[in-house]
């Protein structure tokens, strides 16, 4: 009751950036949902429609010390899974690597215990059998150590034959895809990234492994108490404690969905240990959960999605490669996932409030970060934050955030906002 009301009761006027007064509905939306928390951490939110920025928009601390700023990075775990996703469609799309080819074109060393057929396909679309990180390494710290993380993937095997079942790889996924386009190009992730995505769409930061020049520019969790690994810790003892009598969890596993699957997938040994918010955790490469972006770069990048690949006259994608990564993949249910992901080649579905967004996709992080288009509505968004929250499915701000960009939008598009 105590945050419906510090909602109801906000202050709708409390944030800095710009704002189309179109979108002024949604801007008054994103105020009251962080006002109450202002004091104890900051946020951003992006939209762009029909190929202009019409929302940029931030709020609250950066730190303890400094408030969010208009270029202020964050952290936004699995939302990075879009990025790395997108870069590898842009190669495609240069002719480097191509979704069908086996991988061992490209990195033959990859082709042990019974990996000789697999794909950037099954990458992709999670349907590889490689979700499993809790049994590949021994140590949590180990992640930091690229070239290592892509021997493990090397010598890894499948828990089940490729394309067979879904298992979202919430871990694997970065070192998996980073490694096939560092194999297939001859180039480093960062050099990629740089040529291919941060310089065609001039974004304003977007890293995996963040400069140590760049560093000062990250919101980081304001309190000690909340840092990565005590939430991380106690996520694993609270889901452990549920596998023994929790009611919920047992229906789960009535309908065929297995616990240890998400633990396998989501929950290193020794995540004690290391910290994704510590300068050791901010400037490794794990591409799946570690991407560090302000809220423009993601809104922008999704914009140029939202427009099929192209960028102020600029073809990023070409129209066919556009057409193959925005297919739904799979409507068969996630091992890992709780809820229907729709997964297209490196996205899911946009989850809202209730607007349809059928030809939309996305990505959304542990923290409840998000960003997604909508090709159809030719709109993007982005959302941020520091706050140490964590959810598989994001959290009630970014769904209603959503659901009002896309009310905005149709208001323009259709005369009405409406709620479905």
């Amino acid at each position: 009751m105590g945050q419906l009301k510090d909602i109801i009761f906000a202050n709708t006027e409390n944030y800095h950036g710009i704002v189309d007064e179109r979108f002024y509905d949604l801007a008054q939306q994103f105020s009251r949902l962080q006002d109450a928390r202002v004091d104890h951490g900051g946020a951003a939110l992006a939209v762009y429609f029909q190929g202009q920025k019409v929302v940029d928009i931030f709020t609250g601390k950066k730190s303890a010390t400094e408030n969010w700023a208009q270029d202020t990075l964050s952290i936004c775990y699995s939302t990075g899974k879009g990025v790395i996703a997108t870069l590898a469609h842009i190669l495609v799309s240069e002719g480097f690597l191509a979704y069908d080819t086996p991988i061992i074109q490209y990195w033959p060393e990859f082709g042990e215990n019974g990996k000789a057929g697999m794909t950037l396909r099954h990458i992709l679309s999670h349907q590889s059998g490689l979700y499993d990180i809790r049994n590949l390494i021994a140590r949590a710290v180990e992640m930091a150590d690229w070239q290592h993380m892509l021997t493990v993937m090397e010598q890894a095997t499948p828990r089940f034959e490729m394309g067979s079942d879904i298992a979202y790889q919430a871990l694997t996924f970065g070192w998996l895809v980073g490694g096939i386009l560092e194999k297939a190009t001859k180039q480093p992730l960062v050099w990629l990234m740089q040529r291919y995505l941060e310089d065609p769409l001039e974004l304003d930061g977007a890293y995996f492994g963040v400069p140590t020049t760049q560093l000062a520019r990250v919101a980081r969790p304001l309190s000690k108490i909340e840092q990565e690994h005590v939430v991380q810790s106690k996520t694993k003892s609270s889901i452990q404690k549920q596998h023994k009598n929790n009611f919920s969890e047992k229906l789960i596993q009535l309908s065929g969905q297995n616990p240890q699957d998400f633990l396998d997938a989501m929950i290193p040994k020794g995540m004690k240990d290391f910290s994704f918010f510590s300068d050791q955790g901010l400037q490794a490469i794990i591409p799946a959960a570690n991407g560090v972006f302000t809220a423009n770069s993601l809104a922008k990048m999704y914009a140029m999605l939202a427009n099929k690949g192209v960028w102020e006259n600029q073809e990023i994608l070409k129209p066919e490669v556009f057409t193959v990564l925005s297919q739904i993949q799979s409507f068969k249910r996630d091992r890992v996932m709780p809820i229907p992901m729709n997964w297209r080649l490196g996205y899911h579905r946009v989850i809202t409030m209730g607007k349809r967004v059928k030809q939309g996709f996305g990505h959304i992080g542990y923290n409840g970060s998000g960003a997604w288009c909508d090709p159809q509505r030719d709109l993007s968004f982005a959302y941020t934050h520091n706050f140490m929250i964590g959810s598989m499915t994001g959290d009630y701000r970014l769904w209603g955030l959503s659901q009002e960009t896309l009310r905005c939008a149709d208001a323009v598009l259709k005369g009405r906002k409406g709620w479905f």
